[in-house]
């Protein structure tokens, strides 16, 4: 019985509808993605699923007893307490009772516990203190905790928490991974998989994407339409029907330009026209008016500089110490010309910092900083406060100038902002009421527009749609200077640089070739093969980096034998996965029932997430 249901919804918020007649039913055990542009309406139906608005047209139905909860997208302004209080809020007028009775308990206070725990009693509220605790044990949450000293990744992992202590029956998650660090998200994707219950989330992280959905749900143009299976499926069903409907808009379109020709005939034709024809071209201009065309994609270019010299950033013996905790430890690095570098390592392991030491921005405790000659550097900074909120986004990126050289082409600040899908209104618009991927286009759209040879990106996938990182992606894959990113997004890591630095704690600083999954292969063997606490200079890379290794110590006998059988292990995984992902390319995959595809779904992800716990023990044992 499915768990609720949208039948006809339709939704605006001025303008053209932004959810049309949505057809939409949810089913026990999914895990469903919705995917669409920025501003197609994704926030919007999340919060329609959870009761926070009401359709102006329609109906939700929500199954008797079925639980709603949804974790919030960004981290309230106003969150305080211990990490008790915030997850206990979850529970609402209980929760707070149960939040006074733990700090009485926690102060002494015998009085004030005494009054709560009466409270408690009165409305049955002791097996929820009990699921409060389980959550917070399951989550590894310290409940005493200070809600406010936690890092972002542990306020997102409270808020989770938050979630579930309700029990949900239907979990909403918009953009979940939004600054976690790659060791966060893969622990969010293990938890989720074994979470029981339906999953509806929004994410612009497409390995996450590909971890969880079982199903796709796309929002285009206002409607909405279900894809069963998983992504690869959605990706490659959408575009054969994206061909289809060029086509047949093609041949409507040929058929109106034929009919106008014909209206716009001389004094005979009009004397002898059929009414028929008259009115069926009325009802074509009509269809067509009606029309939503499929919006634009951002059109990016970057303004080249001179080039740099051939070495662009060197450091010597860096290192670097903050509060007691050392980040960088006698750490050397060669950047040059045309390398793309990817910086990746947990939230608070140094990777601003390190990103600050090799533009000249801070002076390390120890070591030596050289840039190249010739510089020019342009900064995309995660926290977007290049964007002064007291000017419109034309006022941001134009600078007082009415045009703009691009590469040569000279563009009005106007048609530049249209490139970015900025209308000449939302140009004009203040920045205040731009969602935050409008923020990061417009951030993006400042930053091409400066002359640069290295290019420094921290976050800059945040908030953006698949479509704009995909043309990101393949405008820096083009870039001629020199690039400089730090991201958590596997899979935009993987597309874009050549080589990565890694922070891989206790000052260690290493360095591979290529993106993410080729650091996580390559990761057991290079720590394996290096000397221990000696530096270490890797040769295959571009990038030479220092490596301190601790002693490896003596493996036992059934650790020794674990390890010489996982590469086999891993081996025969990774081809179950290959033979599994080329079975759902064969169109009768698709012919079962949806029952046996989320099966078929599922299976393939323990594989995969028995593949990933598979390299982790290697690299624990190998270590």
């Amino acid at each position: 019985m499915s768990l609720m249901q949208l039948q006809r919804v339709d939704f605006s918020i001025g303008g053209p509808l932004l959810l049309e007649h949505v057809d939409l039913t949810l089913e026990p055990n999914e895990r469903v993605c919705i995917v669409g542009r920025n501003g197609a309406g994704k926030s919007t139906l999340m919060r329609l699923l959870a009761g926070e608005i009401l359709p102006d047209d329609g109906e939700v139905r929500l199954q008797n007893g079925v639980v709603v909860a949804r974790m919030a997208q960004e981290v309230p302004q106003d969150t305080s307490g211990t990490v008790f209080d915030v997850v206990a809020e979850g529970l609402g007028d209980l929760g707070h009772l149960l939040a006074l009775y733990h700090h009485a308990l926690h102060d002494g206070d015998m009085d004030a516990m005494g009054d709560a725990q009466e409270k408690i009693e009165a409305q049955h509220g002791w097996d929820l203190d009990l699921r409060v605790q389980q959550v917070l044990t399951k989550l590894e949450l310290p409940e005493d905790a200070d809600f406010a000293a936690l890092s972002g990744g542990m306020k997102r992992r409270v808020l989770l928490a938050q979630a579930l202590v309700r029990k949900p029956d239907i979990l909403l998650l918009d953009e979940p991974t939004n600054h976690l660090d790659i060791d966060a998200i893969a622990w969010l994707e293990g938890f989720l998989k074994q979470f029981e219950g339906s999953i509806v989330f929004v994410t612009h992280d497409r390995s996450f994407l590909r971890a969880l959905a079982t199903r796709i749900v796309e929002i285009d143009r206002g409607q909405v339409t279900s894809w069963p299976g998983d992504y690869e499926n959605y990706l490659r069903r959408r575009e054969e029907r994206l061909h289809a409907e060029a086509q047949e808009n093609a041949r409507f379109d040929k058929l109106l330009a034929q009919e106008e020709i014909w209206i716009r005939q001389g004094i005979k034709a009009r004397r002898t026209r059929n009414e028929g024809r008259v009115t069926a071209l009325k009802a074509l201009r009509r269809e067509r008016s009606q029309r939503r065309d499929l919006s634009g994609n951002v059109n990016m270019a970057v303004s080249a500089a001179q080039k740099s010299g051939k070495k662009v950033i060197e450091i010597e013996g860096i290192t670097q110490a903050y509060d007691g905790r050392v980040l960088l430890d006698n750490v050397s690095a060669t950047i040059l010309r045309g390398d793309r570098v990817g910086i990746i390592g947990p939230n608070g392991a140094g990777k601003s910092t390190l990103l600050k030491i090799l533009l000249g921005e801070l002076q390390p405790q120890a070591g030596e900083v050289a840039l190249g000659t010739g510089l020019q550097v342009a900064y995309f900074d995660q926290h977007r406060s290049q964007l002064n909120d007291s000017l419109n986004a034309l006022e941001n990126v134009a600078e007082g100038r009415d045009f703009i050289e691009i590469n040569g082409t000279r563009k009005h600040i106007i048609g530049y902002l249209q490139d970015f899908l900025f209308s000449p209104e939302r140009a004009r618009a203040p920045i205040t009421r731009l969602s935050g991927g409008e923020r990061n286009r417009l951030l993006l759209a400042k930053l091409f527009a400066q002359p640069s040879n290295l290019l420094v990106m921290d976050e800059p996938t945040n908030d953006l749609d698949v479509e704009t990182l995909e043309l990101l992606e393949e405008l820096l894959g083009e870039y001629k200077g020199t690039l400089l990113l730090v991201s958590h997004d596997r899979e935009f890591i993987d597309n874009v640089v050549t080589s990565t630095l890694v922070l891989e704690g206790k000052g260690r600083l290493a360095d591979y070739v290529g993106g993410y999954t080729d650091w996580v292969r390559q990761r057991p063997n290079a720590l394996f093969n290096a000397e221990s606490a000696a530096p270490v200079k890797a040769s295959p890379s571009p990038v030479q980096t220092a490596v301190a290794v601790e002693p490896k110590r003596k493996l036992s006998y059934k650790d020794a034998r674990e390890l010489e059988q996982l590469p086999a292990r891993i081996e025969q995984l990774e081809a179950d996965i290959a033979a599994r992902a080329a079975s759902m390319n064969e169109p009768k995959f698709y012919q079962q029932d949806s029952a046996a595809i989320l099966a078929f779904n599922e299976a393939s992800a323990k594989l995969q997430t028995d593949l990933e716990h598979a390299y982790q023990r290697w690299n624990e044992l190998d270590a």
